[in-house]
């Protein structure tokens, strides 16, 4: 069932089996807070089990791209677009928060993100591969972000 994230009351509705829940939470209306923002939308997520499609459209772009596939559980996804960007997100149990940018009509603009919940480790999957720099945020205290460039097409 899609949940519409608010970003103003934070809840962990969908993520509660995550031992950094609350922190995932805070990421997750962090980015609905964005998407209103800027863009004047509603950052809606689905679970997981509901939407494969998401799931493997991402996992194919970690693969291919840098050979990374996640052991976390993921919780939920969402998918939009708006202007001329796809997004995807994938949230996962261990407060990993990935999303792909995938301009529809630019591919010099077209990247993955890694964002991680605070109290959570690197994941092993991207320990040596990235840097991480540090983002405060009111809704999900410190963020820690890494990204790269996509080069295929997707």
């Amino acid at each position: 069932m899609p949940y519409t994230v608010d970003f103003k009351e934070v809840s962990t509705v969908g993520l509660e089996s995550s031992p950094v829940a609350e922190a995932l939470a805070g990421l997750r209306a962090n980015e609905a807070r964005y998407f209103m923002n800027k863009y004047k939308h509603a950052f809606t997520t689905v679970p997981a089990g509901e939407s494969q499609e998401n799931l493997d459209y991402v996992n194919r772009i970690l693969k291919e791209e840098r050979n990374i596939e996640f052991a976390a559980k993921p919780l939920e996804t969402s998918s939009f677009q708006v202007e001329n960007i796809l997004f995807t997100y994938v949230f996962y149990e261990d407060g990993l928060a990935i999303n792909v940018m995938y301009t529809v009509d630019d591919p010099k603009k077209r990247a993955v993100g890694f964002k991680l919940s605070e109290g959570m480790d690197v994941p092993k999957e991207l320990e040596e591969k990235f840097k991480f720099a540090r983002q405060k945020s009111k809704l999900a205290g410190t963020i820690r972000g890494s990204f790269f460039v996509i080069k295929g097409e997707y």
